[in-house]
């Protein structure tokens, strides 16, 4: 069984708070090796980087600010990410980026949220993990004038189409597949744009407690998903580009670790 990382869970979230070291073991009981533990908020960049910092040989993390919190950015919320990167267990700047299908803060403040944040990454050398829905013009006009400064980027959950992935791909960035790709009701977009991935550009991850792979036999109970199922991402991918799955494991370990510097 070939080792994997999950490049995107959100381990801190209080749906695991019941059982978090149970779903942790049953992670590496699934050859998760290593998990990068995402920053969405600054309560949860901080809950982040002390859950990593308690197990470094397992975990890591992102420290960044989402766009639905947007609103709450301001001088003291960079000054607080700033200082959280210098922590070693920080791999990466966001989750940040533009959701307009949510509209959860003004677009403005999304905007203006987004590109504090790639100065952070510039500055410090941090890679950017990143988040676009219903927002790519936008998103693109942002990212494109700043690739050359960073150091890397990931597209993390893409959800897009062939067209969306070669306009990342043209600018750079990597992509993090989710169990989107399981959805048979709204995955097929990515299942088709998937076979376009260079392997070198490509990391899987779950987005746990978010996006349970629908394709699971038998469907767990709850709906809650978490980091051993990141073995029916693959699975899936393995399936979309045609390709064996010890093939998949083998690319999206390597790029997660040099990605992230791990």
């Amino acid at each position: 069984m070939h080792s994997l990382i999950d490049i995107g869970a959100n381990l801190t979230h209080d749906s695991f708070d019941a059982d978090r070291d149970d779903v942790i073991e049953r992670a590496l009981s699934a050859g998760i090796e290593q998990m990068i533990l995402t920053g969405s908020s600054l309560k949860a960049s901080h809950d982040a980087v002390a859950l990593a910092e308690e197990r470094p040989e397992v975990f890591h993390a992102t420290v960044g600010v989402h766009p639905h919190h947007a609103g709450d950015y301001d001088h003291s919320a960079h000054a607080n990410l700033l200082a959280l990167t210098s922590r070693p267990a920080v791999v990466a700047v966001g989750e940040c980026g533009l959701d307009y299908y949510r509209d959860l803060s003004p677009r403005d403040r999304q905007r203006s949220a987004f590109e504090r944040q790639i100065e952070i990454a510039i500055e410090t050398g941090l890679p950017l993990f990143l988040h676009q829905r219903d927002a790519h013009e936008d998103f693109l006009a942002i990212l494109r004038p700043v690739m050359k400064q960073l150091s890397r980027a990931v597209a993390h959950c893409f959800t897009g189409g062939t067209e969306e992935l070669q306009a990342y791909l043209e600018i750079g960035l990597f992509i993090g597949v989710t169990g989107w790709i399981c959805d048979e009701r709204r995955g097929a977009n990515l299942v088709d744009a998937v076979r376009h991935i260079p392997l070198d550009r490509l990391m899987i991850e779950t987005d746990a407690p978010y996006l349970l792979p629908r394709s699971l036999e038998p469907r767990p109970k709850s709906r809650r998903n978490e980091p051993m199922y990141l073995r029916e991402v693959l699975r899936a991918v393995a399936d979309a580009m045609d390709t064996s799955e010890e093939q998949i494991a083998r690319a999206t370990t390597a790029n997660a670790k040099r990605f992230f510097d791990l």
